[in-house]
């Protein structure tokens, strides 16, 4: 018997979830997939490794991109594996493993008239290097297979040469990276080529690459949103959670000088201009709405905490039966969004307060304690 954990669409990039159990014999095979876009990531970047950090900007800044591969196969997964090259930062745009002439969006992607969304597309169909002429980042994948020497020296391609999807393999952009290229992992990949190192190595090599990279990147990010929490203190069981600061550019921009990404990567290049770039990218507001959700959750969560800490028992003595049923009501609404939205709260803290609210209903005369009882939540 075989256990499959497969990720779904709330869980986090990067993170593996341990597959739970509920019995004794299920423990001998178990599977948690860490994501449904593992692919082989060596294999599918062979033919344009010279332009692995190219590649991991354009994902990154949410461009355009268009895969000319011979096969669905090769398509697909050359698709996927720029989307996964960003992780454990989610790819928030759209992205089609396989795009052919019959899609929906056929003619809007093929249009002259307004400028490709931000998407990335595979294609097979020969018609497209003609119709797709007019994106501006184009990789041409020719039959993927493992190299059995060193890859020579690409240049970037300019577009107006990608005539037919029999041009040669390459990257056809005029895109000119903001960082520059990090010879090192070049070097690397080669020497493991040399070496006939298995390709499994080679991806894992790339993979923990593309991570370290994206997290040097996201870490003065986090830091800085982190920042935008209000203080514990402020929160008051009285009043409403508080909000949190508004995310400046400006002012994230400053923290760079001293905490910026080169803290963690030696990569010189315009970093400043890289992060100008991102904020206006998809990816910058999918991550920042889920930082925003998950900051907003926990001040929810902390505010619950600190109602459970005072004696409601005691002030609702002090106060009018209009008032005590507002707070009655109040409080189930809480508990009721707080169990829909799995806030993140300490274990005990629903208990504690489901036990504030039946103590202060049984205080209440009969008729009260009735309508109370019935009443549900919105």
């Amino acid at each position: 018997k075989c256990v499959v954990r497969i990720p779904t669409c709330h869980d986090k990039p990067g993170i593996t979830h341990v597959v739970q159990f509920t019995h004794q014999e299920d423990t001998q095979i178990s599977i948690a997939l860490p994501t449904v876009h593992e692919v082989d990531l060596f294999r599918c970047f062979c033919p344009v490794f010279f332009h692995i950090q190219m590649l991991w900007e354009l994902v990154l800044l949410g461009e355009p991109v268009v895969v000319m591969a011979p096969s669905p196969s090769e398509s697909s997964e050359t698709v996927l594996a720029l989307v996964s090259c960003i992780s454990p930062l989610k790819y928030c745009s759209d992205f089609r493993p396989y795009f052919t002439i019959h899609d929906s969006e056929f003619k809007e992607y093929t249009t002259r008239t307004q400028a490709p969304p931000s998407v990335i597309l595979g294609v097979t169909n020969p018609f497209f290097a003609k119709t797709l002429q007019h994106w501006p980042h184009i990789v041409r994948i020719g039959e993927i297979k493992l190299p059995g020497e060193v890859p020579k020296q690409v240049k970037v391609k300019k577009l107006k040469n990608l005539k037919t999807l029999d041009s040669k393999p390459g990257v056809y952009t005029s895109y000119k990276p903001y960082l520059n290229r990090d010879e090192e992992i070049i070097k690397q990949l080669q020497k493991g080529v040399q070496q006939k190192r298995p390709a499994e190595a080679q991806s894992v090599i790339l993979r923990r690459y593309f991570l370290e990279l994206t997290q040097s990147f996201i870490i003065p990010l986090e830091r800085y949103v982190a920042s935008l929490m209000p203080l514990q203190k402020s929160i008051s069981p009285w009043k409403s959670p508080p909000h949190l600061r508004q995310f400046s550019q400006e002012n994230f921009m400053k923290t760079l000088e001293k905490a910026g990404p080169q803290l963690t990567s030696g990569l010189k290049g315009d970093w400043i201009g890289l992060y100008r770039h991102f904020l206006k990218s998809p990816n910058f507001n999918g991550w920042f709405r889920t930082r925003q959700k998950e900051m907003t959750q926990k001040l929810e969560a902390l505010h619950l905490e600190a109602l459970c800490n005072e004696d409601l028992l005691f002030w609702s003595q002090k106060h009018t039966e209009v008032e005590i049923v507002d707070l009655v009501l109040k409080l189930k609404n809480k508990l009721f969004q707080a169990d829909r939205e799995h806030l993140p709260m300490k274990p005990d803290t629903m208990e504690k307060l489901q036990m504030h609210i039946d103590a202060i209903i049984l205080a209440l005369p009969d008729d009260l304690q009735d309508i109370l009882l019935k009443t549900g939540t919105t």
